[in-house]
């Protein structure tokens, strides 16, 4: 059985505004088998070690070309569409504003 992997772009996180790190494709093989508690600690893990293994890519041809080189079947995740809704500080004191002043 051949091994499996996503490529993705990383999202931005919920604790940033800026795109730093959103850029770039990831490889993340996923796991071979289940993860089970360790019987001692109650630890979540696993015997497959290449689950904690990301390698990034500057492009996502980049990525797809070192899968198909190592015989890795590969799924590839396009992200979404980033909307952004332009604001502008000046807005809150604009005359005829539609939303109420809630300061």
């Amino acid at each position: 059985m051949a091994r499996r992997a996503r490529i993705y772009r990383q999202p931005k996180t919920a604790m940033q505004s800026g795109r730093a790190g959103t850029q770039e494709w990831v490889l993340a093989f996923e796991p071979e088998e289940r993860q089970r508690p360790d019987p001692l600690m109650g630890w979540i893990g696993g015997g497959d070690i290449e689950t904690q293994v990301q390698l990034r890519f500057d492009t996502q041809a980049e990525a797809e070309a070192f899968a198909r080189q190592r015989g890795v079947a590969y799924e590839v995740e396009l992200p979404r569409p980033e909307r952004s809704v332009p604001k502008s500080y000046a807005d809150n004191f604009r005359f005829g504003r539609i939303e109420n002043w809630t300061h």
